[in-house]
């Protein structure tokens, strides 16, 4: 890392519970032997999590959404129509996104909004110079109240298209319509407002409120790798006053209102070594996902009428530095039996975050990082139902060790977040526990051969208890493993590239189960197996 780095550069829903999971048969034959090293060319992107659950039988609407090829910062602006033939209530929404690419280019970030509502939010793969292609899905049906109206569309990929780089990104985005009424497990709203500006005005009779953020590092400077800074005290590349620790954070008329540890994705181009993503991306690099906020307590401050100043904030950050973004849809739930919904804030006790970032210098550098903070609110509406109190408990904790030599030339990191939340509302109680963990060393050894091994993992365990009914669990764990080596400073053809990657998503819930794994040897997949 420092000089020597080679980072990323990026320039720039809710899962239902109940959903059936399946998978189609393995293939039987067996693929090639794998090369020795990394060619021209290697197997297109892949990543072992499910496809978006399809009701069966359920007719069908398709259409192109957008369809762009980005050279550089110029978006893509279009229109959106609502589907004839599908009604207005559906089941399901899918988006697709087919994209591809070829030569040499960097990671890029994109998004895209539907009426100003950001939809979906991904990163690319790196190409071959060959070329590659890959597809990614996601479930936007949450967003079914956009969807009804004509609306603008903007899309963008940051791009830069030059004798060096490229790599033009050409993708094709459709929707897919499936006619019904979506499933209550499906959660969706009444109403969506992108929150385009800090002021909101819900309607006056909401009984229930989600916000949602699109938090992430990116911009090519420090924040992309957050979890790699340190203090000013020590040595390192990148650095902030209070260390690597990051809590995403939203407030209502200045009190804060939530709390969330951020997901810490890391690039295709990341931790030095593009080697070990070009075919199997980090969790979730391809199809970023919001950060939910149980706004429900601040239901009856919010139903007055009247506009409420809404923002998001990233603790940690250094003062004046850019490298996030956070665009922030608000979802909202109304009573139809009432007007206009009353209610209070009846409780908010926030501990004070607590942390420390601690640096021990010598001939192996060390910086031992732990943060902790706890948040609950609670409140009641009168609804047309009956009095509904809704109390929200999260806390998030962090710990990590970081590593280095003089130089950077080892450079290692061992980090966790959990992120526990318990939302209690009327007979219904939701406990979610998530955990993120980091585990990598990336080392500069002799003839410039740079070595990066890296284990991420992605879990979250849900528990729904319903009075008069059967508990319901759903247990996500998603892994990726990879170390490969290259030489560095020299051109492509000679950096005698080798690495292995792996992949496994399991997925088991009251539908079923779901579990596949991925296995690559320079960038041959060799494994695809699904269980279950």
């Amino acid at each position: 890392m420092g000089q020597r780095k080679v980072m990323s550069m990026l320039t720039a829903a809710v899962l239902a519970l109940t959903a059936p999971f399946c998978s189609a048969p393995a293939a039987s034959a067996a693929p090639p032997p794998p090369p020795a090293e990394f060619g021209s060319d290697w197997h297109d992107p892949v990543t072992a999590a499910p496809p978006v659950p399809r009701p069966a039988g359920a007719p069908t609407c398709d259409m192109t959404l957008a369809q762009a090829q980005f050279r550089d910062f110029t978006p893509y602006r279009g229109t959106y129509t609502p589907p004839e033939g599908c009604g207005d209530r559906w089941s399901t929404v899918v988006l697709r996104l087919d994209g591809r690419v070829k030569g040499r280019q960097y990671d890029r970030l994109g998004h895209l909004a539907i009426g100003g509502v950001e939809v979906f939010r991904t990163s690319t793969p790196q190409p071959s110079p060959d070329g590659i292609t890959w597809s990614v899905e996601t479930d936007i049906t949450r967003y079914s109240d956009t969807l009804r109206r004509p609306q603008s569309v903007e899309m963008l990929i940051g791009n830069v298209v030059d004798d060096t780089h490229t790599g033009v990104i050409d993708v094709t985005v459709t929707l897919t319509f499936y006619a019904g009424t979506p499933a209550p497990a499906a959660g969706v709203p009444d109403r969506v407002i992108p929150l385009n500006t800090p002021s909101l005005t819900t309607p006056r009779n909401t009984e229930r409120v989600l916000a949602e953020v699109y938090a992430t590092g990116s911009g090519g400077g420090c924040e992309e790798y957050w979890y790699l800074t340190v203090p000013d005290t020590a040595p390192y590349t990148c650095k902030a006053a209070g260390g690597p620790h990051r809590e995403v954070r939203i407030a209502v008329d200045g009190r804060l209102a939530g709390i969330a540890a951020p997901f810490p994705t890391v690039w295709t181009g990341g931790w030095s070594n593009p080697f070990l993503w070009y075919v199997i991306p980090g969790p979730r690099a391809f199809d970023v996902r919001p950060v939910l906020y149980d706004l429900t307590p601040f239901a009856a401050l919010l139903n007055d009428g009247r506009p409420h100043r809404v923002e998001i904030s990233v603790a940690g950050v250094p003062a004046g530095q850019t490298g996030w973004s956070a665009p922030t849809n608000v979802l909202v739930w109304q009573d139809e039996g009432s007007s206009v919904v009353t209610g209070a804030l009846t409780r908010h006790q926030e501990t004070a975050p607590t942390g420390s970032s601690v640096y021990a210098p010598g001939p192996e550098h060390r910086v031992d990082t732990s943060a902790a903070h706890r948040l609950t609110v609670s409140g009641h509406l009168d609804t047309s139902h009956g009095r509904v109190t809704t109390t929200v408990t999260r806390s998030v904790t962090g710990t990590s060790v970081h590593r280095w030599t003089d130089g950077e030339t080892r450079d290692a990191l061992t980090a966790a977040w959990r992120d526990d939340e318990t939302v209690v509302r009327g007979g219904s109680t939701t406990r979610t526990h998530r955990t993120y963990t980091m585990d990598g060393e990336t080392t500069l050894g002799a003839g410039e051969r740079l070595r990066t091994v890296l284990a991420l993992g992605d879990r979250a365990d849900t528990l729904v208890l319903r009075d008069g009914e059967r508990p319901r669990r759903t247990r996500l764990h998603a892994t990726y493993a990879g170390d490969a080596t290259y030489t560095t400073g020299v051109p492509r053809d000679q950096r005698h590239a080798v690495g292995t990657s792996s992949a496994r998503h399991r997925l088991y819930g009251p539908g079923g189960c779901y579990d596949r794994s991925l296995t690559t040897v320079q960038g041959t997949l060799t494994e695809d197996r699904r269980r279950c």
